[in-house]
């Protein structure tokens, strides 16, 4: 969960520039190999900008990691049900599946953790959290 604490014009690689409102996002991704390095390279400030989220995090906050471990692939799952409670942002995060989107937008920090577990219990996860620190 991020949090974006202005509205700005972010531009967003092939996107490219799109309108973010003031608030909470919501990104789903998955960590096949390595849920640890994945997280710690979203947490990092220097990095190459690789992915579209590489992008909003140059200007956003994490404030919150939720995760569950899978045996299958639950991404779309999670997206598909998040996006069912909060306003998809077009095209975003979802290059490499058939998915509209992978982030998700709320005003509000409760509306957007309410989405998140209901769509982790959706698809028969229980949604944990952690504090990651930046320095993974």
């Amino acid at each position: 969960m991020i949090e974006l604490k202005g509205g700005m014009d972010v531009s967003v690689g092939c996107l490219g520039v799109l309108g973010f409102r003031k608030g909470f996002y919501v990104y789903v991704g998955s960590a096949l190999n390595s849920l640890e390095s994945r997280v710690g390279r979203h947490l990092r400030v220097e990095k190459k900008r690789f992915w579209h989220i590489d992008y909003l995090l140059e200007h956003a906050v994490v404030v919150d990691v939720v995760y569950a471990e899978s045996s299958g692939r639950v991404e779309c799952g999670i997206a598909e049900r998040i996006n069912r409670k909060l306003m998809p942002i077009p095209g975003f995060g979802c290059s490499d599946c058939g998915c509209g989107s992978h982030l998700f937008y709320s005003s509000g920090i409760e509306e957007a953790k309410e989405a998140i577990k209901e769509a982790f219990t959706g698809v028969g996860l229980k949604p944990q959290t952690t504090i990651f620190k930046a320095s993974l």
